[in-house]
């Protein structure tokens, strides 16, 4: 009797198991959003800042150049902001961007692309 006790409660635990794992790892995925949405914010407002500054002729160039930087990476926020009110934008932003990548071009803004590249394996 208690082998067979045992044998029904293993797929209750692994349930639970899997359950947790995945919750966690929403939550730390949630965390990276967050922490990259106020990293873009951050940036926005020195780039602001900066504009602010040129108009007084007080900005160098190489203020300027990151904050077009900036400029560019809101104007790519907003690009994937249209997709996302489609149908379907949990399928087709993804594909857009590994297909992007694929091709040589980040659709993604600075703040949400990782710097680790995967290692190949060496045989």
């Amino acid at each position: 009797m208690r082998v067979w006790r045992h044998f029904h409660k293993v797929p209750i635990r692994v349930l639970r198991i899997s359950k947790r794992r995945n919750i966690v790892r929403l939550k730390r995925q949630m965390l990276k959003v967050k922490i990259a949405l106020a990293q873009e914010k951050v940036e926005t407002k020195a780039m602001l800042s900066t504009y602010k500054r040129y108009t007084k002729r007080d900005a160098s160039a190489e203020e300027m150049r990151i904050a077009n930087q900036q400029f560019v990476d809101i104007l790519k926020g907003l690009g994937i902001g249209v997709f996302a009110i489609l149908p379907f934008a949990p399928i087709t932003i993804p594909i857009m961007i590994k297909v992007g990548r694929m091709v040589g071009v980040e659709i993604l803004p600075s703040s949400f692309v990782s710097d680790k590249k995967p290692q190949k394996r060496k045989n």
